[in-house]
């Protein structure tokens, strides 16, 4: 029988779930905020965390980010009110292994549930060295930073950081990053490469809680510091 804790701050909700969970063959932990999942969650008990994000005492997937960044193997599934494209995509690129809306049939829960035990119960590679490097994928449109999700990407973004990270070390001249956004560099309002530049490090900090490792080299450029990849 796998040990799953669930997080959900509906009591009816909270109780009718735990009810079909271990209908379903699972031993439950039900807790109703952050608080009780930090007292109750047992890294070499649990092995699943079915989280919902709106909580009294604050943000579920603060939590996602939490239990990704300690490096344990638990399988993650975020079920919430929340549908929207983007919030899935925040969700899955903040480190959730499956995420499902509440309007979704207690079933597909069900199957997702026992996809994801089987992915933990399969066999594991070879470890292989924490990797340092950040990586950017052009295709997917995403950053990877070390250890953490994927951090989803607007083309600018990705033009910028590729402009910076193809030669980490290296400053690169603003007139070199505005030419790789298709603009000229006479007209082009420089204001608007600070912003970009500001808006990337937010987005790291906000989603992964890293620094973004460029520098800003004084009426030069920028440069990416760190040790860097990019990926079609």
């Amino acid at each position: 029988m796998l040990n799953l804790i669930l997080l959900e701050d509906e009591a009816v909700l909270r109780h009718e779930l735990t009810e079909f969970l271990g209908d379903c063959g699972y031993r439950v932990s039900a807790v109703a905020d952050l608080a009780a999942f930090h007292a109750c969650y047992a890294p070499t008990v649990h092995r699943i965390a079915i989280i919902d994000l709106g909580l009294p005492d604050g943000e579920g997937m603060v939590l996602v980010r939490a239990l990704r960044a300690q490096g344990q193997p638990i399988g993650i599934v975020v079920f919430t009110a929340r549908g929207a494209t983007q919030d899935k995509v925040n969700g899955l690129g903040g480190g959730a292994d499956y995420y499902l809306p509440k309007s979704a049939d207690l079933d597909e829960l069900a199957a997702t549930l026992g996809a994801l035990a089987r992915r933990l119960d399969a066999p594991s590679p070879a470890a292989a060295p924490p990797s340092t490097a950040w990586v950017l994928e052009l295709g997917p449109r995403r950053l990877l930073p070390p250890g953490c999700g994927a951090i989803a990407l607007s083309q600018q973004d990705v033009t910028v950081l590729h402009a910076l990270m193809a030669e980490p070390e290296r400053i690169v001249s603003r007139q070199q990053i505005v030419q790789s956004l298709g603009e000229d560099f006479l007209t082009y309002d420089q204001r608007r490469l600070d912003t970009q530049i500001s808006r990337l490090r937010r987005k790291a900090e906000q989603a992964a809680g890293l620094a973004l490792p460029i520098n800003t080299a004084r009426n030069a450029g920028y440069r990416f510091y760190a040790d860097a990849e990019v990926r079609p």
